[in-house]
């Protein structure tokens, strides 16, 4: 997901910079002014200026055959100094490995930047035949399949805001606002959100809060496999895992 530019912003520079680099990382080639610009609405010469300033920063590279411009080994140092100081993905990636293997399903820890998005920083994949396609540093909007469920039930959000939010929401199988309140409410009771099908025809998204201090969750376990290959295996089981897991970490990032 690449947020507009032309979002409002008090900083719109740093705004079209920030969308450049997203393009840029979840594209599989390198891309020329006008394409990045077409795709992010962008003037082209504003576009040129933006990428000039990030090419001078090490950020991005230009190829001046092809007059295209990719990553380049800038970005590195920043996600290093990120890796060294949040403890997340270190903690979960083995227990997502274990969640993973024991019942078939993709893994994702994900980050939750408050409603705005959640950014996958760890990932781990079983071996069945069921592979999704997100990478670290997807981003996907906060309320969207089972993660959104969590979040509006453990972060006491207005619902005012939760309702204009979710109308913006992009589902295979929209649920209702009034449906998706009630699984809101099952999700608080039981610990764990289920998206059966509604984000993604046919596949189950299962996911369970944890928290960094108290308050809104800080991040979130997220299971993704075929609908009825996870209940085959049992939902409720992989539930109570993820649960189970997120407690657990959440100490471990707490220190309780």
């Amino acid at each position: 997901m690449v947020e507009s530019p032309a979002s409002p912003s008090k900083a719109p520079a740093i705004a079209r910079a920030a969308a450049i680099l997203r393009l840029l990382g979840k594209s599989d080639t390198p891309l020329g002014v006008q394409a990045i610009a077409r795709e992010l609405g962008l003037v082209p010469s504003t576009c040129l200026y933006v990428l000039r300033a990030l090419a001078e920063e090490e950020l991005i590279a230009f190829d001046p055959d092809t007059k295209r411009y990719a990553l380049d080994a800038g970005v590195l140092t920043l996600a290093r100094q990120w890796l060294r100081r949040n403890q997340f993905p270190d903690l979960i990636q083995p227990v997502l490995d274990r969640i993973a293997g024991d019942f078939g399903v993709t893994m994702l820890g994900v980050q939750i930047v408050g409603l705005d998005h959640i950014i996958a920083v760890a990932v781990s994949r079983s071996g069945n035949n069921f592979q999704l396609s997100t990478q670290v540093g997807s981003r996907f909007p906060a309320l969207i399949s089972a993660t959104g469920r969590c979040i509006a039930a453990f972060g006491d959000y207005p619902e005012a805001e939760l309702a204009r939010r979710f109308r913006t929401l992009r589902w295979d199988e929209p649920p209702s606002f009034e449906a998706w309140r009630e699984q809101v409410a099952e999700t608080r009771a039981q610990g764990f959100a289920v998206d059966d099908g509604n984000y993604i025809a046919g596949v189950a998204v299962l996911a369970a809060p944890v928290w960094k201090a108290p308050g809104k969750p800080s991040h979130a376990l997220v299971a993704i496999g075929i609908g009825s290959a996870i209940k085959k295996r049992g939902l409720e089981a992989l539930g109570d895992a993820l649960v189970a897991a997120g407690r657990t970490v959440s100490a471990q990032m707490s220190g309780g």
